[in-house]
């Protein structure tokens, strides 16, 4: 199979993970310009860790992810937020 094969279809655990980087890029766009580019670098950032750090099959820890990262969102969509401070998460890495 060369380059026309198909591509990898998604599971719906990365589904959800880009729609949640796709909501936090939308909702970065209500803030003001300044505000935008910090979030959306916050943002790239730590779903870039996130994707390096976390073990693909560790499902309760993306689980857990998912839903912060849900709470974070709704938070940011508040008017009343002005922007994100951090999405530090700290990953154990015992085995």
């Amino acid at each position: 199979m060369g380059a026309s094969s198909r591509p990898k279809q998604l599971s719906g655990m990365q589904k959800q993970v880009l729609a949640l980087y796709r909501d936090f890029l939308r909702a970065a766009r209500i803030k003001s310009p300044e505000e935008r580019h910090r979030i959306e670098s916050i943002v790239s950032t730590e779903f870039r860790n996130n994707s390096k750090q976390v073990d693909r099959k560790n499902f309760l820890l993306i689980e857990h992810l998912l839903r912060r990262g849900k709470k974070q969102l709704d938070q940011l969509k508040s008017p009343d937020t002005v922007g994100l401070s951090s999405l530090n998460v700290v990953v154990s890495q015992t085995k």
